[in-house]
């Protein structure tokens, strides 16, 4: 839980040192409590399995610095974590080995004010830059379009994205202006109080009417750009996820379903899909992009192939998204239609459903 804690910051630094504001905010914090059926495990590994998105390397060099504290002492990355041990960490924020330059990239704005920015990503954008996509990006767009703003720094990690979603997924994404805004609302998110639901075309007919997916997510041990399902607590280094869906339409030979997230990692919708035996519409990465069901004429997979031309990605939208406003407190709720190219799919589908069924 990401936080300023004055006590956690002077147990860090001692009581006769002065830590000046400047300086507070060169930190992020954390706190957890292990759960009571946790078994024996390196901290280093533990902390990698609730942090998302911190490499194991970043939890290594704070434990060699005397900034992981178990139950009021400080500890090393080989220590065993023990069921309800009291965990405290503090993470100086990383440097980027990218520069985020504005560039004029349309994007959908649907909200904003002087603390957030909500976004309506279209599909085919990456996020933020990474190996390979220096440039071109969400952040570079928001660089942008806040490039008159003088207290808007987009290479400060303190603000910027609160979450992420795919290249090729669309829909609504929460952008921090303030490092407040960003430290309030990452805390919501860690604490899942966000309201999060995404619209997917799968293939088959889903047979239960809405169900919980739990699967602890990691990689592919054959294949590191995917990811898989392991047995919850099998792999300590997979990580917690847990999916709720519900059907909204079954069109023959695919099915309309709504997700909820539980919790955010990477990939979740699409790989706990797949692993219940219905992946993403053309998810290229998971086999989606071959005609997993149907009949063996030609006529039908020219019907597909078509399908896969009207949307040519993972068919996956970010439709709702709700949260605390992080200045006032105001519960905020965005919804966003489907793009363009998931309604012609869909219609395509509900047509050759009717078809079938004249």
């Amino acid at each position: 839980m990401s936080t300023v804690d004055e006590e956690l910051i002077e147990n860090f630094i001692g009581p006769d040192e002065e830590l000046i504001e400047d300086d507070r905010r060169q930190y992020e914090h954390f706190r957890f409590e292990v759960d009571k059926g946790q078994g024996l495990l390196r901290i280093d590994k533990y902390l990698v399995n609730v942090m998302p998105n911190i490499s194991r390397n970043r939890i290594q060099d704070a434990a060699d610095s005397g900034c992981i504290v178990v139950n009021g002492m400080p500890v090393k990355s080989s220590y065993k974590v023990k069921p309800m041990d009291q965990i405290s960490i503090m993470l100086g924020y990383p440097q980027q080995d990218y520069v985020i330059v504005p560039q004029d990239i349309p994007i959908n704005i649907v909200y904003e004010d002087d603390d957030i920015i909500v976004v309506n990503k279209q599909p085919g954008l990456v996020v933020h830059p990474g190996f390979g996509n220096y440039d071109g990006t969400l952040l570079n767009a928001i660089a942008w379009h806040l490039k008159d703003n003088p207290d808007f720094d987009a290479n400060d990690s303190r603000v910027g994205l609160v979450h992420r979603i795919d290249k090729d997924t669309s829909g609504l994404l929460l952008i921090a202006k303030t490092p407040e805004a960003k430290t309030h609302l990452g805390l919501q998110f860690f604490n899942k109080t966000t309201y999060r639901r995404y619209q997917a075309v799968v293939w088959g007919i889903v047979k239960e009417d809405e169900g919980t997916i739990r699967g602890d997510l990691g990689r592919d041990p054959n294949d590191r750009m995917h990811f898989i399902v392991f047995p919850e607590g099998e792999n300590p280094v997979a990580k917690h996820a847990v999916t709720h869906y519900k059907v909204l339409e079954r069109l023959t030979y695919v099915t309309l379903v709504e997700c909820r997230l539980e919790t955010g990692r990477t990939h979740q919708i699409r790989v706990h899909m797949k692993h219940i035996g219905h992946t993403l519409f053309n998810d290229e990465r998971y086999g989606g992009n071959l005609i997993l069901k149907g009949v063996n004429s030609i006529r039908y997979k020219l019907f597909v192939k078509n399908c896969f031309a009207a949307c040519p990605r993972q068919a996956l939208h970010a439709k709702s998204l709700g949260f605390v406003h992080p200045r006032t407190g105001e519960q905020m709720m965005f919804t966003s239609e489907l793009p363009a190219d998931m309604q012609e799919l869909i219609e395509r589908w509900r047509n050759y459903s009717f078809t079938l069924n004249k």
